[in-house]
């Protein structure tokens, strides 16, 4: 591959989708023919990994700077597909991100949050902290690197990376993470809010790695996350994932404090219930229950061009909600429709939800969209690399129930 890939212009895709006219349609285009030319594409001909951000022409509009949490997202979304596909280019992709990682080890077991697009440290001082957020995506990326490449012992950096977690992103008096490793004092009124969302993804990992390893203390250390996560961040009174805490573990005033992301609470619904499936605790599914009830009950919009799709955030009290669409929320939901895709209506609002998903965020973009207004229109263009890994796991949940083909 040459430089001139990376900065050329046009779609992404050969294969114009107003082709396709089902789910089954959208979703075979996407494996066979968008993902491996957005991973060409995306690739970095002169750095390390994969470009972060594709703009609506898909080219890339910072290339200089990489981040860990992409190339690990990535990593994660390319082994995963390796493991069910004997597509050579998701073999090669994942052998991309896999190489970019050392780069930003800052040490044992702990990874920066950017470099320069040589591997290089760049002079950014937020660029060399390490955050709670990136290193679970570490741990994800790594234990299914190592499933697919188990003649490379990836068992001493997990540890180190689970070690690192403790060492330096841990509060020792709450057992909550913290934000970051630069954070001395978390309970000082300057420091980061208290977020659900590292908690969440701690415990994504950590099942993913005893489902990848069988080492049972990664279900240990799964549902010790889980346990902390829903302690703080449940809200029992609306069935709710909290999203932010004060740094004093208060409840945020006004809209802050009843604001909840209608992805979260289907990705925090998810992970109960593979953790049930995993064989973990049984009374997790009740939790869940409720998290997709609120869901059902007040997260969709009912009417218009973007009838079916979740709504960013609602209030806890149902009295208000944002109109506007990310890409990623889609995906979440996507999951659980496919965990209850036994139901009919499920499967079909699965269905219905691919097809929204493509013909509003990929039809006629370069690339894709990444968050849309009521109308259809976008408000943020630019393509992030990073979301692959939300509705690459999504497709692939829906496909093992039989919604839609898997890649072959």
């Amino acid at each position: 591959m040459t430089a001139n890939l990376s900065r050329a212009t046009g779609p992404i895709s050969t294969h114009h989708p107003k082709a396709c006219t089902t789910a089954d349609d959208w979703v075979n285009w996407f494996w066979s023919d968008f993902l491996p030319a957005w991973s060409l594409r995306a690739r970095d001909p002169d750095g390390i990994g994969f470009f972060d951000v594709l703009d609506i022409d898909a080219t890339p509009p910072q290339p200089d700077r990489k981040t860990i949490l992409a190339q690990a997202r990535l990593l994660f979304t390319f082994s995963h597909l390796a493991l069910m596909s004997d597509n050579p280019a998701f073999h090669t992709a994942a052998r991309d991100a896999r190489d970019a990682l050392p780069f930003f080890r800052k040490s044992t077991g702990l990874y920066c949050r950017a470099v320069a697009r040589d591997g290089t440290l760049g002079r950014d001082t937020k660029d060399q902290i390490a955050t709670s957020y990136d290193q679970c995506f570490v741990i994800l990326a790594l234990s299914t690197w190592g499933r697919l490449h188990p003649s490379e012992d990836i068992a001493p950096e997990l540890e180190s990376s689970w070690a690192a977690i403790e060492t330096h992103l841990l509060d020792a008096d709450t057992g909550l993470l913290l934000e970051h490793d630069a954070v001395a004092d978390p309970t000082d009124p300057l420091a980061p809010n208290r977020a659900q969302n590292p908690h969440m993804h701690l415990y994504e990992a950590c099942l993913q790695a005893f489902n990848m390893t069988g080492q049972p203390v990664w279900l240990e250390r799964a549902q010790g996350m889980r346990a902390k996560g829903l302690e703080y961040f449940f809200d029992a009174d609306s069935g709710t994932i909290t999203e932010f805490l004060s740094p004093d573990l208060k409840t945020l005033p006004d809209r802050d404090g009843l604001r909840r992301e209608i992805g979260h609470q289907c990705e925090w619904a998810w992970l109960l219930l593979r953790e049930v499936d995993l064989g973990g605790d049984p009374a997790m599914r009740n939790v869940a229950e409720r998290l997709l009830a609120f869901a059902d009950q007040h997260g969709f919009a009912a009417e218009g061009v973007m009838q079916g799709a979740a709504f960013d955030a609602v209030s806890a009290d149902a009295s208000w909600r944002e109109d506007t669409f990310l890409l990623w929320p889609q995906t979440e939901v996507l999951k659980t429709y496919a965990v209850r895709a036994f139901d009919e209506e499920h499967a079909d609002s699965a269905k219905a939800l691919v097809q929204l998903i493509f013909r509003q965020y990929f039809g006629g973009q370069n690339a894709f969209i990444n968050q849309l207004d009521t109308q259809g229109k976008p408000i943020w263009p630019e393509a992030l690399s990073r979301l692959h890994y939300h509705l690459v796991l999504a497709l692939t949940e829906g496909g093992q129930v039989g919604l839609w083909p898997n890649p072959k």
